[in-house]
């Protein structure tokens, strides 16, 4: 689970606090976050535990990132929760707890940010920390879905189509995937891509499908990536072209993907024969 938001979230916050903080971070907005935190500031704390973590501005140190963002949490600030419960998860600069994770989780959630109810729903549907419990997990996707969290609206529209949780509606599921598509969920535009591809919830399309699977790639979507590079390889939905194929099973591969990779080297192979 890719949540590393905090670094956008905060960044735009900063932003608005420190004019000319950059990426690359200078020590005096180091300083001065610090003496905000000890005076008791907690989004000083959590801006100073994020670039604790990223090592922006400053040497990294997770174990300080995580004091940072306790003391944001403790302070009232939902987003330190949200860090902290993540450290939790993952085990970074703390002993791994998904016990700790959704107790910090929740708190955020309950503290407004929506992410973290999706945290908290994901949590649920795995049952890390929490009992397993699938309605459970659509009623905190739901919550952050509300809220703003494209995400949350992806993984409620996961459910819907499969029913898990709640009473299965593909058209339902649709219009989630395209509110978190239209929200900027890059897995959300690729869960469109699908549907108007099989003709799920909506009139089979394969035209829309390949522009939903392009806006998915561009996103970021690995798996938006390959779909597309199979419609180039196919000439479904898009002239045919394995040069186009190529280009997007490799940026499928660059991300990780491992049907891209595959599909890569075959075409690669391929063109190479001819």
């Amino acid at each position: 689970m890719n949540r590393r938001y905090l670094l956008l979230v905060s960044t735009l916050f900063a932003a608005s606090i420190f004019p000319n903080l950059t990426l690359a971070g200078e020590s005096k907005e180091v300083t001065e976050l610090s003496a905000r935190c000890d005076r008791g500031d907690a989004l000083g704390c959590a801006l100073l535990g994020l670039m604790y973590e990223k090592g922006t501005g400053v040497t990294k140190d997770i174990f300080q990132a995580v004091e940072s963002y306790r003391k944001a949490c403790d302070g009232g600030t939902a987003l330190g929760c949200g860090a902290l419960g993540l450290m939790y998860e993952k085990g970074e600069g703390v002993t791994k707890d998904s016990f700790q994770a959704v107790a910090l989780y929740r708190k955020a959630c309950d503290g407004g940010e929506a992410l973290e109810c999706g945290a908290l729903g994901l949590m649920y549907e795995k049952g890390e920390g929490v009992t397993k419990d699938v309605a459970q997990a659509a009623e905190f996707y739901r919550k952050a879905c509300d809220g703003g969290s494209a995400l949350g609206c992806t993984n409620l529209g996961w459910m819907y189509k499969n029913g898990d949780g709640v009473t299965k509606d593909i058209f339902q599921a649709v219009a989630l995937f395209r509110k978190a598509c239209d929200g900027g969920s890059a897995l959300g535009c690729t869960k469109l891509g699908l549907m108007y591809e099989k003709g799920e919830g909506v009139t089979k399309n394969i035209f829309q499908a390949a522009e939903f699977y392009r806006k998915a790639c561009d996103g970021g979507s690995a798996l938006g990536c390959t779909n597309l590079g199979w419609m180039y390889a196919k000439g479904i939905g898009v002239k045919q072209s394995n040069t186009e194929a190529l280009n997007y099973y490799g940026k499928a591969c660059d991300l990780k993907e491992e049907e891209g990779c595959k599909n890569y080297a075959t075409m690669k192979k391929k063109m190479r024969l001819n």
